[in-house]
């Protein structure tokens, strides 16, 4: 992974009550797949990632943009013909005038209107494919495509990791819980990591997940954390500028560099990423506990 190049762009998620817009393009270079996709754009010299999403949704369907709201940043590895890309993806819930009428872009055949349920049973490109993994990423629930000879990279073990803090900085925790792609529990577990602000323990616990990874000889992780502004800094979005964090952040990054053939970092909503964050206070309660007792 270190010098791999990154591809960076940016991804739309238009919604009509609970349904996303996809789209299909007229060709695509894998022979003999049909691939549906998000409105999704590069961002051209001088371009603010929010200009190049606006300009994405009109060229290809021909609708003008109403608002832009940054959602999520995910960055994950896919293979492009023999090798694998580094891909950056930015976000973003977009809202376009629900009365206006579509007019695909050219390179574009057809577009729909999918149900959550029905992500996996269609075959999506590998960018789409990770950023709407985000909208059904209730754990054990996993994308995947109807063409079994395309294969994204990052398809093996989920961790979610969590940490835990009672007074910022206070008694703090962390806890992981690691599935298989199927959703089978593979291992979980928490540890009292002393006395630490939230954000040190959200990093304390995402090392430890990286940890276990390596420790299980995994080597397609997705790391899931409720943090945003740490997965942000781990996608390379925000730099750290707390020095507290430094170390961690480059521990993790060198094993990370070291051990895996593909990763990701992605966030969701606390309450997605519920058994982690049990661990993480059971193990605050287990040390007090075992202190009372002697």
């Amino acid at each position: 992974m270190v010098g791999m190049k990154q591809r960076i762009r940016v991804a739309g998620i238009i919604r009509k009550g609970e349904d996303v817009l996809l789209l299909k393009k007229k060709t695509r270079r894998e022979v003999g797949l049909v691939f549906w996709e998000l409105p999704i754009g590069k961002i051209k010299f001088g371009e603010q990632p929010e200009e190049a999403m606006a300009r994405a949704v009109f060229e290809s369907l021909g609708l003008q943009v109403t608002e832009v709201v940054l959602k999520d940043a995910v960055t994950f590895l896919a293979f492009l013909n023999s090798s694998q890309m580094a891909n950056l993806c930015i976000v973003y819930e977009v809202k376009v005038n629900s009365e206006a009428k579509i007019h695909l872009g050219e390179g574009f055949s057809a577009y729909k209107w999918v149900k959550k349920e029905e992500f996996g049973k269609i075959s999506l490109d590998d960018a789409s494919r990770t950023v709407l993994g985000m909208e059904v990423s209730l754990q054990g629930n996993n994308l995947e495509l109807e063409n079994a000879n395309y294969r994204e990279t990052v398809n093996g073990a989920t961790i979610y990791v969590d940490g835990s803090s009672r007074g910022n900085p206070g008694p703090a925790g962390i806890g992981y819980y690691i599935v298989d792609e199927e959703g089978r529990t593979i291992e979980r577990g928490g540890e009292f990591v002393g006395f630490a602000t939230s954000r040190l323990a959200e990093y304390y616990a995402l090392k430890k997940g990286v940890e276990k990874a390596i420790e299980l000889k995994l080597k397609s992780v997705k790391f899931v954390g409720d943090n945003l502004m740490m997965i942000n800094q781990m996608n390379g979005i925000y730099k750290i500028k707390n020095n507290d964090l430094v170390p961690v952040y480059k521990e993790i990054r060198k094993l990370v560099s070291r051990n895996f053939e593909a990763v990701s970092f992605t966030h969701v909503k606390r309450e997605q990423n519920v058994e982690a964050d049990r661990e993480a206070n059971l193990a605050i309660d287990r040390h007090f506990d075992k202190d009372m007792i002697k």
